[in-house]
C-alpha cells in the first residue's frame, strides 16, 4: 500500500441539504424487496411490509435505511431494469411519504435507477460495482449532487465468486478504492463513503484479512461503510446458516467500530445500535 497522508476524515454528509454527522457511527438497516436475498428475514416482497420494516428499524435506532430491489448475493439472478424498476419505486415512495424524516439509501448499480430513486425520495446512493457495471453511474452521481457509497467488487453477483484472485488483498482494494475516488472527485462528486465489500469477490479469508487491516482505510479520510451482516464468512466458521450469525455479527461489527467503521450495515438494527453505544461508553 502506498504512504499516502492521512486526511481528517470527512464525516458530515449533504443529503439536499440535510446534514448528517457520522462523528458518532450510524446504522443503516436493510429493507429489500426480493425474493431471493440470502438472508430470509430481510424480505420483504410488498410495499406494505416494506413500509412496516421500516418503521421497525427506525425506531430501533436506524439513522439510514437502504433499500435494494436487486439480490446481490453470490449466483443471484439477473433481472431487468423494468423488474428491479417495478419493485423498487414504489417502496421508497412509500417509505418515504410515511417517514419524511428518514435518510433513504438506494442500493443499484444502475445509474438511471439510481436517479429515479432519488427523484421518488432516496438520497443516498449504494453501489455495489463502484461504477463498473453501469458506465453512466458516475457522471450520474456528479449531476445529482448525492452522497455516493462505492464499494469493491470484481466482476458481478454472477460470477464474482470466481474473481476472487489477488495478490495482496488490502493494498489491491485500497489503490482500487482511492483510484474511484479520484475520478469522483474530478467529476465534482464532494460526499464519497467507501466500502471495502467484504464477501465481494473474496474468500471469506480474504474478507478476515481485510477486517485485520480495516483501519488501514481511514488514509482515504473518507467515512467507512463496514457491511458484514449474517455474511457466510461469520457462519461458516461458527456453524449454521444466515438465520444462526447474528452473535457473530455483532462480534464483527464492534471489531470494525474500535477499527474506524462510520457505518454498519445490518439486518439488525436494535443490536447494531447497541454495539455503538456499548463501544462510545468504553471508547
Amino acid at each position: 500500500m502506498a504512504k499516502d497522508t492521512f486526511f481528517p476524515k470527512n464525516l458530515t454528509l449533504n443529503l439536499r441539504g440535510k446534514l448528517i454527522d457520522l462523528s458518532r457511527p450510524k446504522v443503516m438497516g436493510i429493507i429489500n424487496i426480493t425474493p431471493d436475498s440470502f438472508y430470509v428475514g430481510s424480505r420483504h416482497q410488498n410495499v406494505d411490509a416494506a413500509v412496516t420494516q421500516a418503521g421497525k428499524m427506525l425506531a430501533d435506532g436506524a439513522a439510514i435505511l437502504d433499500i435494494g430491489a436487486y439480490s446481490s448475493r453470490p449466483g443471484a439472478t439477473d433481472i431487468s431494469v423494468q423488474e428491479e424498476t417495478d419493485r423498487l419505486l414504489p417502496v421508497i415512495e412509500a417509505i418515504a411519504k410515511a417517514y419524511p424524516d428518514a435518510v433513504l439509501s438506494v442500493d443499484t448499480f444502475r445509474a438511471a435507477i439510481a436517479e429515479a430513486a432519488i427523484n421518488a425520495g432516496a438520497h443516498i446512493i449504494n453501489d455495489i460495482s463502484g461504477g463498473e457495471l453501469d458506465l453512466q453511474m458516475f457522471a450520474t452521481v456528479a449531476k445529482l449532487q448525492v452522497p455516493y457509497i462505492l464499494m469493491h467488487m470484481k466482476g458481478s453477483p454472477q460470477n464474482m465468486v470466481q474473481q476472487a484472485h489477488y495478490t495482496n488483498v488490502v493494498t489491491e482494494v485500497y489503490d482500487y478504492l482511492k483510484e474511484r475516488c479520484q475520478k469522483l472527485h474530478a467529476l465534482g462528486v464532494k460526499d464519497i463513503i467507501i466500502d471495502p465489500g467484504f464477501g465481494f469477490a473474496k474468500t471469506h479469508d480474504q474478507s478476515y484479512e481485510l477486517m485485520r487491516h480495516l483501519s488501514d482505510f481511514n488514509i482515504l479520510g473518507l467515512p467507512l461503510l463496514v457491511g458484514i451482516s449474517r455474511k457466510r464468512m461469520i457462519y461458516q466458521l461458527t456453524g449454521g446458516t444466515a438465520a444462526d450469525a447474528l452473535n457473530g455479527t455483532t462480534v464483527l461489527n464492534t471489531i470494525a467500530l474500535t477499527k474506524g467503521a462510520n457505518i454498519l450495515r445490518v439486518h439488525d438494527v436494535k443490536e447494531a445500535a447497541e454495539a455503538v453505544q456499548l463501544w462510545e461508553l468504553c471508547g
